[in-house]
């Protein structure tokens, strides 16, 4: 039988206390050396048109992220899944915060353009909780996969993103995107460990009681 959703204990931890919280100190950007370097935020290239635009597609998949994230942490019966996805909910207000720090760098708006690969996956994530059991290890299966997807597109748009600030001389965009790519990737990796741990192997065994 499903088990019964747990009451959740609000989460008091702050930001620092979330796997993905770590400020990469280790990794600060060096200027592009040589007459061709530019610290410009002009917005006249190609390539910082496209840098721009890049920043205005993960700035707006980064706001929807925060609509959809209580949606799952909703769905979700294992306690350390809700906890997770709702500690995420701020690393990812903070995400945004770092953005408009980005765009005002620039000299920029800070503003958001429709991400069609971010509005893909979450609608993905809403299909799964629909098609899958209230209550069930199995669900919050499906809850953890949706959500790495979306960690797997961010930690490519993320990573492409810094190095362009790196190539183009921005130094300090570049610690600021790569201090997002590191947490993205912690949230990540504090997901595939709720897996492995408990939530795969509680819903293996619901599908050989079914069975049974």
């Amino acid at each position: 039988m499903p088990q019964t959703k747990s009451k959740r204990k609000t989460s008091s931890r702050s930001q620092s206390s979330y796997p993905g919280s770590r400020t990469n100190s280790t990794s600060r950007a060096t200027s592009r050396s040589g007459s061709g370097a530019s610290q410009s935020s002009s917005g006249n290239t190609m390539l910082e048109k496209f840098f721009y635009d890049s920043l205005k597609d993960i700035y707006w998949a980064e706001k929807h992220l925060t609509k959809a994230l209580p949606k799952l942490s909703k769905a979700a019966t294992s306690e350390e899944l809700v906890n997770a996805l709702d500690e995420h909910l701020e690393v990812t207000e903070g995400h945004i915060e770092r953005l408009e720090q980005v765009f005002e760098l620039l000299g920029k708006k800070a503003q958001g353009k429709k991400c069609e690969a971010m509005e893909g996956l979450t609608k993905e994530a809403e299909s799964v909780v629909e098609e899958t059991e209230d209550g069930s290890s199995t669900r919050d299966v499906g809850i953890i996969i949706s959500a790495q997807k979306v960690e797997h597109y961010e930690i490519a748009a993320y990573g492409g993103l810094a190095q362009l600030a790196k190539t183009m001389g921005l130094t300090e965009i570049h610690d600021l995107l790569g201090q997002t790519l590191d947490e993205e990737k912690q949230a990540d990796e504090s997901l595939t460990g709720i897996a492995e741990n408990t939530i795969n192997l509680q819903a293996e065994e619901e599908g050989e009681e079914e069975e049974e």
